[in-house]
């Protein structure tokens, strides 16, 4: 019959914890491989004892050991526990001029202080306790056969009976050794994540940072790419649509003596180029104006106003001009804003409002329209909300039903 599985789960629990296992083993040796490890800093911390005035020596000692120390207990905790604690990184090396005040000034360099002349010579007590009480265990369990092994004129009279203590004892010990020694494994663990490695909350300050300013150079590449396209667009691509356009102009206008036809064909030629001229002006313009960068928001923004299909009141407060990337974005939600005005909100005049404050740009665009602009319902919104939160924007949406509708954009100028 199968065994239960809780049974069986009992079983293989108590097999991998048992005092002959592996569990048991490894833990027993990281506690142990501790105490040399401890040694220096325990003849130290016994020199002050001995004197307190031999305090600074100590500490200057610790200190010419401490990146030997640090390396052993990082190579004991790895090769015996698995324990991969990352190393401080330091522009100089210890013994550089300008590594070792940096050393010296670095909390980390105190904590591992607190490791080397705490920690470590606790962690090697309590292995000498596991050593010992596997010793002592292992010696009063096995009482009766060191009895056993003496000449039967030696042994003491009535030892059966006086050596079932020792053995209970020896069997105790040998069931509670390895779960000391995994509770002094588990405090050095900790505390050696702890104290050796980097501060983990500077480490996460440290990346937070990088990673925004690895955000920030993608947005910048992105920005430089679009107006490096739009460049090409418009002297490139415009260009030759300019001068087909003119010549086509040109042949429309010298050559009267074409038939019908072919007269019909250079018109519509005619009439599609300026078409083509006119969208490819209108793509160039949605990816990075060239008045955005020569002239600055105030002028694009101006110029978005004066193209909408009803009356827009302008106000731009600009004392500076903020981060090309945060002008861009401005431009983008102004010309995404009005324009979604124009197609959904039924409106019959809007109001546009650029401030900035220190170092936050506000955007305030309103309108007499309808109401119930929703992110959800695919008027442009979402992708404005998306554009606002990739360079940590935020955007309100005040758009009851019958309106008004007033949105409100937050964008950092410190890009």
């Amino acid at each position: 019959m199968a065994t239960p599985g809780p049974l069986r789960r009992a079983y293989h629990w108590s097999a991998a914890h048992a005092p002959w296992s592996a569990w048991a083993w490894r833990n027993t040796a990281l506690v142990a491989a501790s105490i040399p490890v401890a040694v220096p800093a325990m003849l130290a911390l016994a020199y002050t004892f001995s004197d307190p005035g031999h305090l600074l020596k100590t500490l200057a000692c610790v200190l010419l050991l401490r990146p030997l120390l640090t390396l052993l207990q990082r190579s004991r905790l790895w090769s015996l526990a698995g324990l991969d604690i990352p190393k401080i990184p330091w522009a100089h090396r210890w013994y550089h001029p300008h590594g070792i005040l940096p050393r010296l000034r670095a909390e980390s360099t105190w904590r591992q202080y607190g490791y080397h002349l705490l920690v470590s010579p606790l962690t090697a007590l309590g292995g000498a306790l596991v050593v010992l009480g596997w010793a002592a265990g292992a010696g009063c369990a096995l009482v009766y056969s060191w009895v056993w092994a003496l000449p039967e004129d030696y042994r003491p009279p009535g030892w059966t009976e006086q050596y079932t203590a020792f053995t209970v004892l020896g069997v105790v010990l040998l069931i509670a050794t390895p779960w000391i020694a995994a509770l002094i494994a588990h405090f050095d663990n900790r505390a050696a994540t702890v104290l050796l490695g980097p501060n983990r909350a500077k480490e996460l300050e440290r990346r937070v940072e990088d990673l925004a300013e690895s955000r920030a150079d993608i947005l910048d590449a992105a920005d430089l790419e679009r107006r490096r396209i739009e460049r090409d667009l418009h002297d490139g691509a415009q260009q030759r649509l300019v001068s087909l356009a003119m010549n086509l102009g040109i042949a429309r206008a010298t050559l009267t003596d074409l038939p019908p036809e072919a007269r019909a064909v250079i018109d519509e030629a005619h009439r599609e180029a300026k078409e083509a001229i006119e969208e490819l002006s209108n793509l160039v313009r949605g990816l990075h104006p060239a008045v955005l960068e020569d002239r600055g928001l105030d002028a694009a923004i101006s110029g978005i106003a004066a193209r909408a299909p009803f009356p827009v009141a302008l106000t731009v407060d600009l004392p500076e001009r903020p981060a090309p990337t945060v002008e861009a974005v401005a431009y983008f939600v102004v010309s995404e804003t009005l324009a979604n005005v124009a197609k959904h909100a039924r409106a019959t005049r809007c109001s546009v409002q650029v401030r900035r404050r220190a170092q936050l740009l506000t955007i305030t665009v309103g309108d007499n329209g309808v109401g119930g602009a929703d992110p959800a319902g695919g008027t442009g919104l979402l992708g404005l909300r998306k554009r606002v939160g990739s360079v940590d924007g935020t955007i309100r949406i005040n758009s009851p039903h019958g309106g008004p509708t007033v949105i409100t954009v937050e964008l950092p100028c410190g890009l």
